[in-house]
């Protein structure tokens, strides 16, 4: 800052002229100096303002390039966008179709399957009827006669088909079967065939049972050889009458032992001493044992019809009651009769009234097939 002007009125003119002079100097430098700043200014301005203008330009050129090749872009998005809804178009059409297709593939899918299932239930049904029909004629003949092998193998071939037909509904009906058939095969039966196999041996052979009234077969002895006189060979050339003598004299020994032994049996058999518990057996009149036999073989026979006709309790009375006649009338020491024995007894043990074991879990199984359908 410059110093105040002295106010003092006694100064002199001359003294206050220079001072007006450099006063009136320092303004104008200081509007040169701000002259020069204003233009360097100005020219730095210039400078920035033509450099910003350059890189306007610049921008401006990139923006349009860039807007340019936007425009390229979106024009060939759009063009992929009408590609694209008139291939949604293309496919929403086809869709259409092909839905249309499968619903009439589907719908003709279920008729099929309906017809199918149709077919195999009729097929199953009638299945099912064949084996209950087949089961219950096994079951009718196993009553007949008194065997359970009819129902066996009926079981045994509805178990074989069912297999065969492979179908899941019918798998209940398997194992019934199964069960079934493990049932009957552990069941103790009254073997039919076996024991009217040896009543009917024993009918055969009444003739050769011996009666008490009779003579016992096991103490006769065995008849002597034939007492014809033996063969004399001629004698040989050269022998002397002693050696022929000798053998005439043997000969004639023999036809004594021979008729001796037959002496010996006829004389046995004028008297026989034999002990007999009963005596209604040594009072059967010979022409009665032919009856008495005929007697027991009928009732042998009418056991029979009894076992065949599953009356068990009438057979085994029969038997029993043959048994009576031959402890009474026949000679139950000899060892054909003992044996004979030992039958009877083991056919009144044997003849026991048995159920037959029936299939009622594999009918069952058949009703719920059937009624399932």
């Amino acid at each position: 800052m410059s110093d105040p002007i002295p106010s003092d009125p006694a100064a002199t003119p001359a003294a206050t002229a220079p001072a007006n002079a450099a006063a009136n100097r320092a303004p104008g430098d200081a509007l040169r100096v701000l002259a020069g700043v204003a233009v360097l200014t100005a020219a730095v301005a210039l400078v920035g303002t033509a450099v910003l203008w350059q890189r306007l330009a610049r921008t401006q050129e990139e923006v349009a390039r860039r807007t340019t090749d936007v425009q390229a872009e979106l024009a060939a998005v759009r063009a992929l966008a009408d590609q694209a809804q008139a291939t949604v178009a293309d496919l929403q059409a086809r869709l259409g179709v092909a839905e249309v297709k499968l619903s009439e593939v589907s719908l003709q899918r279920t008729q099929l399957e309906e017809l199918m299932l149709s077919v195999s239930r009729s097929r199953d049904d009638a299945l099912v009827q064949d084996l209950e029909a087949a089961l219950r004629l096994a079951i009718q003949q196993s009553q007949l006669t008194g065997s359970v092998q009819p129902v066996v193998i009926a079981l045994q071939g509805a178990q074989q088909r069912i297999e065969r037909a492979a179908q899941p509904r019918l798998n209940p009906v398997q194992r019934a079967i199964a069960r079934d058939l493990e049932r009957i095969r552990a069941a103790a039966l009254v073997d039919v065939p076996a024991l009217v196999t040896r009543l009917d041996e024993l009918a055969r052979a009444v003739d050769e049972w011996p009666l008490r009234a009779g003579p016992p077969l096991d103490d006769q002895a065995p008849a002597p050889a034939d007492p014809s006189p033996p063969t004399v060979a001629a004698p040989l050339v050269g022998a002397g009458a002693d050696t022929v003598w000798g053998r005439a004299r043997a000969t004639m020994q023999r036809w004594v032992e021979t008729g001796w032994a037959h002496l010996q049996i006829a004389i046995r058999d004028f008297v026989r001493l034999r002990r007999i518990d009963q005596p209604e057996a040594v009072l059967l009149a010979p022409d009665q044992a032919y009856f008495l036999r005929e007697n027991v073989r009928l009732t042998l026979l009418n056991a029979r019809l009894g076992l065949l006709a599953r009356q068990f309790d009438s057979a085994r009375a029969d038997v029993r009651t043959v048994e009576r006649h031959l402890r009474r009338y026949f000679e139950t020491d000899a060892p054909r009769m003992r044996q004979t024995l030992d039958t009877l007894v083991a056919l009144q043990r044997d003849l026991r009234q048995e159920t037959l074991p029936r299939p009622d879990e594999t009918l069952a199984a058949l009703s719920a097939a059937a009624g399932g359908r």
